[in-house]
């Protein structure tokens, strides 16, 4: 009882206290991640939101990344919704739970071989990859050339120009493309199965923002909530997410919306990639939906199965290659 009690007023403390705080976030132009105000910015968006749930207002600026680190640890910002962690920054900031993965694969031009699973199949290719970002795992590579760009568009731009051989993009972009590009896409690009690097996407707080670990606990409780009530989904325009819904350590794949499809859904991004997903021989085959649990896709009731709907009028843009990223 008395524990409970000192839970309790520990909790209402920290609720109170949140109901006054403000946290000012700082981030890169880094598309459809973070962005400028107006622009596509889906980690911005979600952590925002998640943040909102638990009584915390936030604000977002956009300064060029290699100001984002500094400006957070003098304490000018309180923190950054989406960086990849690394030894180097835990000594200086505090980090959520991962709540995203970026999954990183090869893309190439059209007919390159992007079957690669390891960097050792690629000697002497040409890597595209962004300037400044803690990828940490091209130490001690010497087979591969790393070609650091600005931007996903610039390696984009000298991809299609032969300047480099592939250039490493994360697979929730290549799901946004392949939504609204698909012949651009296909046409001109492919695309790899399997990612070559997989980062995890934190939300960071400064350590000198008071209540840093309590508020970033109580968002990792946040995000759960966000991934079981289905707005995870939405916030991320995904019908399909892979997650670990119930704890387990298997991934199950977590609907979004009341339109399951005709069919078993096939083109799923990953939303908690770890090593016990890896190691299941068949994948994921349990379905969330709706709260409750379906052990495959033939248990899941026909009313969940409907076609989802396409957009399929034309615009002036079709008519030519446009894949911004």
């Amino acid at each position: 009882m008395k524990k409970t009690i000192l839970y309790c007023f520990s909790f209402l403390t920290f609720f109170s206290y949140a109901q006054q705080q403000e946290l000012k976030l700082v981030a890169d132009v880094w598309p459809p991640f973070t962005n400028a105000e107006g622009e596509k910015s889906i980690l911005s968006d979600l952590v925002q939101e998640a943040l909102e749930g638990i009584q915390i207002k936030s604000s977002m600026e956009i300064l060029e990344f290699n100001k984002v680190l500094d400006q957070i640890y003098s304490g000018k910002y309180d923190g950054s919704p989406g960086l990849w962690i690394s030894p180097e920054r835990q000594e200086k900031f505090f980090f959520s739970k991962p709540y995203l993965y970026n999954q990183l694969v090869l893309v190439g031009r059209k007919g390159s071989d992007v079957s690669a699973v390891t960097f050792k199949e690629l000697e002497g290719k040409k890597i595209g990859v962004i300037h400044d970002y803690a990828y940490g795992d091209f130490e001690n590579k010497q087979e591969i050339v790393i070609v650091p760009g600005i931007s996903n568009q610039k390696n984009l731009e000298d991809l299609l120009s032969d300047k480099i051989d592939y250039m490493l993009v994360d697979a929730l972009l290549i799901q946004y493309m392949l939504k609204h590009q698909l012949n651009d896409v296909t046409q001109h690009l492919a695309i790899g199965q399997s990612p070559l690097l997989v980062k995890s996407l934190h939300l960071v707080l400064g350590k000198k923002v008071e209540n840093a670990e309590e508020i970033l606990n109580q968002f990792d409780e946040q995000i759960k909530q966000m991934v079981a009530d289905g707005s995870f989904n939405e916030l991320l325009e995904l019908n399909w997410i892979k997650a670990d819904i119930d704890g387990d350590a298997n991934m199950e794949l977590v609907l979004g919306s009341n339109m399951a499809g005709s069919s078993a859904p096939q083109n799923i991004y990953g939303l908690m990639l770890d090593g016990s997903y890896k190691n299941q021989k068949n994948g994921p085959t349990r379905y969330y939906i709706d709260g409750k649990l379906y052990e495959d896709w033939d248990n899941i009731p026909k009313s969940y199965k409907l076609d989802l709907v396409e957009d399929k009028t034309p615009s002036e843009e079709d008519a030519y290659i446009r894949l911004d990223f």
